[in-house]
């Protein structure tokens, strides 16, 4: 139940700062508009993803602690998974880059 919850908000979150962003004049307020829900998707997408890879370390540690014997494969199993949590963010910047300065609904 909470995790439709929180899934919920998020979806209600992202439409919303989603309609500022794509805000089809170019009239300052908007410009700056689009600053704050860049900075505001950056912030999310950050939380989200020190959130995961706080919970992969987690179970890392707790892998190798009942099994030290596999602590190589779980270490590369560790590192992989992290560097696919830590695309997401790259993506995240990404796209917000894209807002701030190549945004195409800015007349």
């Amino acid at each position: 139940m909470r995790k439709l919850f929180f899934t919920a908000l998020n979806t209600v979150v992202l439409l919303g700062l989603a309609s500022v962003a794509f805000a089809a004049d170019a009239a300052p307020e908007t410009i700056s508009m689009i600053a704050i829900a860049t900075a505001i998707g950056m912030a999310i997408a950050a939380f989200g993803c020190g959130i995961a890879q706080g919970l992969g370390l987690k179970a890392a540690c707790e892998g190798t602690a009942r099994n030290p014997e596999a602590s190589g494969k779980i270490t590369v199993t560790l590192l992989l998974g992290m560097a696919f949590i830590e695309s997401l963010a790259i993506y995240a910047l990404v796209v917000n880059l894209i807002l701030l300065f190549a945004n195409p609904f800015i007349g």
